[in-house]
């Protein structure tokens, strides 16, 4: 008699999953897919290596994946242009360097010092991860670079002055 069900009590769970969450047209573009495999990507090889002989590496796909993660959240929720002050295209550049260097290095060692099967393994996925951390430093250096050709501006703002000055030529 006393016992009434809430209407809809999932709601609240998902929209707070919804807001967590990266959305579909961010985890659909070419960004938003690089990040969730780099995630991805680190996480397994965090597992790996936790799993292995090779334990002294674990914590290179850690900070990895914390510092993807973050990167991820900041994309898709727009944190990044909250704070002007922070260059970010320049943070995840210098991050996917390091990130793959170090794997790099981190799976060569694994893979030819260590002879477990988990320790193969990752090193197999760090060298995955670091083509996919190297696609990543490739392409926002062809941003950065076309930001820097054009004197630091954005694209918006030079097409906003031509049509000022166009407007004030025609009068």
């Amino acid at each position: 008699m006393g016992d009434i069900e809430a209407p809809n009590s999932s709601q609240p769970g998902q929209s707070v999953l919804r807001s967590v969450l990266p959305s579909k047209e961010f985890a659909t573009s070419r960004k938003g897919m690089l990040l969730i495999a780099e995630a991805a990507l680190s996480f397994i090889s965090f597992v790996c290596f936790a799993a292995s002989a090779a334990a002294a590496f674990v914590t290179v796909p850690l900070l990895a994946f914390l510092a993807t993660v973050f990167f991820l959240f900041a994309y898709s929720t727009k944190f990044n242009e909250r704070f002007k002050g922070f260059c970010f295209p320049l943070m995840d550049f210098v991050r996917c360097v390091t990130a793959s260097i170090i794997f790099f290095i981190i799976s060569i060692m694994a893979v030819s010092k260590y002879p477990d099967g988990s320790s193969k393994a990752a090193g197999i996925f760090g060298f995955i991860a670091t083509v996919v951390f190297a696609l990543d430093f490739y392409l926002i250096f062809n941003e950065l670079a076309a930001f820097l050709k054009q004197g630091g501006e954005s694209n918006e703002e030079p097409s906003a002055q031509r049509d000022d000055f166009s407007d004030s030529d025609s009068d």
